[in-house]
Parts: C-alpha cells; sequence; structure tokens
C-alpha cells in the first residue's frame, strides 16, 4: 500500500506527495499528459523532439543537467506513445533546485533557431542509428501502420519520417508547447523524505504563478474492429528471418488487460514458458522468441516477435506459433502454474515500491490514468485473474481476422515467397 495525498493549484497543476522517510533523497516527477498520440499526423515526432528541446534551456537558465550534478543528483526523461515523463533524484535538501529548474521550463523554454536545430539534429541522428541502420529498426514503423488504421498509434514515438523533425519549424514547435506543456496538463509527484505540508509549500512556490493553458484533451478517433488478416513482407539484410505477429487487445484499464499481461507470461516470460521450452529448447525454431503487450492506455496490441535459427522456413515457424496458440484457446492452464505467475507479478509489484523513484513515477501515470489510487488496486486486479479468463482472452483475441503480420526475410536466404494463411 502506498499512500499518499493530492492537491491540485489554482492553476490545474496536479499534486501528489507520498511521505518516505526512510530515505534521505527525494524523487520529483513530472509527467506531461502528451505522447505522439496527440501529434498531428503531418508532424509527428514533436512529443520525443521536446523530451531533447526540454533539456536545451528554459527563460532563466540555460543549462538543465549542470545545477542538478551540483545539488548531488541525478534526472532524466522518456516519452510513449501516451505521455511525456521528466524526473530528478536528488537529496531532500536539495529540492528547491529541482523544483525551480522544473518550473522555469514549464514557464517558457528558451525558443531560438539554433537550439531547435541542435536538438533536431540529435533527434534525426537517433532515427537513423535506432530505425534506419539497425537490423529490424523499422518494424514498429511498419507493424505500428499495419495494425492500426485510424487511431494515431499508426505510428511510433519517434515520428513516421524524418522529414517531420527536420522540417519542424521554430513557429511549429512554440505552438505545440504552449498547448500541451502547462501546468493544466502535467501531474508533479514528490516521493521520499518530504512532509505534506513542505511539499505544498514549495510547489505553490516555484509554480503557483504559471499561467495555465485552458487544455482540452483531444478527441482521438478509435480503432475500428479488425476484419481481415493483414500481412506486410520485407527482404532486409538482417541476419536471421523474423516474425511479428500482433493481435489487438483492451485498453488499460479494462480487466482482460490484467489476463493478457498474465497470458503473455505463460507463453514467454523466462526460461520455464512454453515457447522457450518448446519453440526455443526442444524444437530449435528460434534463435528469440517472445510475447509481450504493448501496454498502451488506449486498445493495444498482443506481440509475438521471433527470429528463427538458420535454415528454417518461416512458414514452420509460423505453424508452430499457431500450434501453442491453439493449446492455450482450448486447455486451461494448471492452478499451480497460475499461481507461479501471479506470485512473481506481486514480487515484482512489491520490489518496484522499495524505489521511490519508481513510485514517483508510477503514482504519476495512474493519475494521468484517471486516479493515482489505482496503484494499490494492482495486485488485487492480477489475483483475481482466472484460468478461464485467461483462456477466454486468448480465445477473443487470437483470431486470424485480428492478426495483423510482419515478415523479414534475409536477402542471404533462399527463401519462397510467404502466402497468407
Amino acid at each position: 500500500m502506498i499512500d499518499f495525498i493530492k492537491y491540485q493549484l489554482e492553476n490545474g497543476l496536479k499534486l501528489i506527495i507520498h511521505e518516505d522517510h526512510s530515505t534521505p533523497m527525494v524523487a520529483i516527477n513530472v509527467v506531461y499528459n502528451v505522447g505522439s498520440k496527440y501529434e498531428d499526423p503531418d508532424r509527428t515526432g514533436f512529443a520525443h523532439l521536446f523530451e531533447h528541446l526540454m533539456f536545451g534551456g528554459s527563460l532563466n537558465i540555460s543549462d538543465f543537467d549542470g545545477p542538478i550534478q551540483m545539488a548531488g543528483g541525478e534526472n532524466n526523461a522518456f516519452t510513449n506513445t501516451d505521455m511525456t515523463n521528466f524526473y530528478e533524484v536528488l537529496p531532500a535538501g536539495n529540492i528547491e533546485t529541482a523544483l525551480w529548474l522544473e518550473a522555469d521550463r514549464m514557464l517558457q523554454l528558451r525558443f531560438s533557431k539554433k537550439s531547435l536545430q541542435n536538438q533536431k539534429k540529435v533527434v534525426v541522428e537517433e532515427f537513423k542509428e535506432t530505425c534506419l541502420n539497425e537490423p529490424y529498426g523499422d518494424m514498429w514503423h511498419h507493424l505500428s501502420q499495419l495494425a492500426y488504421k485510424k487511431h494515431p498509434y499508426r505510428w511510433p514515438t519517434i515520428g513516421k519520417q524524418l522529414s517531420h523533425i527536420s522540417d519542424a519549424t521554430l513557429e511549429q514547435v512554440e505552438t505545440f508547447f504552449y498547448q500541451y506543456y502547462r501546468p493544466d496538463n502535467a501531474v508533479i509527484v514528490l516521493a521520499g523524505n518530504i512532509s505534506v505540508k513542505e511539499g505544498i509549500r514549495i510547489v505553490e512556490k516555484w509554480f503557483d504563478e504559471i499561467p495555465r493553458g485552458n487544455y482540452i484533451k483531444a478527441m482521438l478517433p478509435p480503432e475500428p474492429p479488425q476484419v481481415e488478416f493483414r500481412q506486410e513482407i520485407i527482404r532486409a539484410n538482417v541476419p536471421h528471418d523474423a516474425i511479428y505477429q500482433a493481435y489487438h487487445m483492451a485498453d488499460r484499464l479494462s480487466d482482460e488487460y490484467y489476463s493478457c499481461d498474465l497470458l503473455s507470461d505463460v507463453l514467454a516470460n523466462g526460461r520455464s514458458s512454453r515457447f522457450y521450452q518448446r519453440l526455443y529448447k526442444e524444437q530449435q525454431l528460434f534463435s528469440t522468441i517472445d510475447a509481450f503487450i504493448s501496454g498502451t492506455i488506449d486498445p493495444g496490441l498482443f506481440i509475438f516477435e521471433g527470429k528463427t535459427m538458420p535454415g528454417v522456413p518461416i512458414q514452420q515457424a509460423k505453424e508452430s506459433i499457431a500450434r501453442e496458440i491453439d493449446i492455450i484457446k482450448t486447455e486451461l492452464i494448471s492452478e499451480s502454474e497460475l499461481t507461479k505467475l501471479k506470485n512473481s507479478v506481486e514480487s515484482s509489484l512489491v520490489f518496484s515500491e522499495v524505489s521511490i523513484l519508481n513510485k514517483a513515477i508510477s503514482l504519476a501515470y495512474f493519475e494521468v490514468l484517471g486516479d493515482a489510487s489505482l496503484i494499490n488496486q494492482e495486485a488485487e486486479k492480477y489475483q483475481i485473474i482466472t484460468a478461464e479468463d485467461i483462456r477466454k482472452s486468448a480465445e477473443k483475441i487470437f483470431r486470424k481476422e485480428n492478426c495483423s503480420e510482419l515478415i523479414y526475410l534475409s536477402k542471404e536466404m533462399n527463401n519462397a515467397f510467404v502466402q497468407k494463411v
């Protein structure tokens, strides 16, 4: 159980404070309710670009990292399809250093053509390195576009294409900032050696005068049910043939999310999982094989990912996955297997609560999701899942017409064309 209080400033900024006096440190987490799904389809990659721009200087501060390091702290950030997250961990006595920095960049970034050009160059190089020059690096570009036709999950966080970032103008960037990076679209969490009274006082001191942005949450187009099997085949310079299969599943707040999460563990979490034991160890069909869920707030994807062993036909690899799917759709997992899965999840949840940073990030995430108190319901949500729930979820989502399949064929291998099956 994580205890916390919630408070809201007049400008709409939400504050969550979790007291933990067992540590001399404090974690500050600031999350903005803007991820790549809120971008203009013709100007993608802006949320990720801002992850970099937010470190490029603000109204009164030219260097963000230096003061944090001098205060004995560390900081970082991440962006995904749903949100952008910034955090610092530092000695509690220096908390105001971090709040001063966060408040100044929430107030106004130091917009300039030079700063924008520098950060665009960084992001463009990251795009080239991770998406264009790395084997399978463009997987999310192809799979997202294959699986989604309406919802903005149809492009990855880094953006659809290089030109969307390289052609971004200062005016476009400023507009995006003042639309989304405002106090009424943000949540701040203080976790660690800080009292509620002091936390409210110093957050109001630094953030209270930042004007709200009158943010209106965008109405995103829902993804219609997929009614036909989709497939894309790519011949590329990759070391192994690979198969990716994406099945649509429910949103993060649904009961199905928890059964699908356990289902992915049954199939591919650890050396005792079915994929590892049967497809990797016994049959030696794959060099790597995995199953995971995208975990997005809006309805997401259940994904299979496998890279074949040399000489294994891609069709044989597909059939082996299909056999495991048929088993999980028709046979209940044992109670001992289910108990093991639940114990593993509960241990992970308990372990995550040891870190004040993990608690700060999780509290902010669940507040964006709807209510920070959901953090204390996670363990119970997993515990009430039954073997039949898992089987029903498998039966519901693992349907041919609900599948989008991406196949990479190595140019060095003599592969026959893979027909839709």
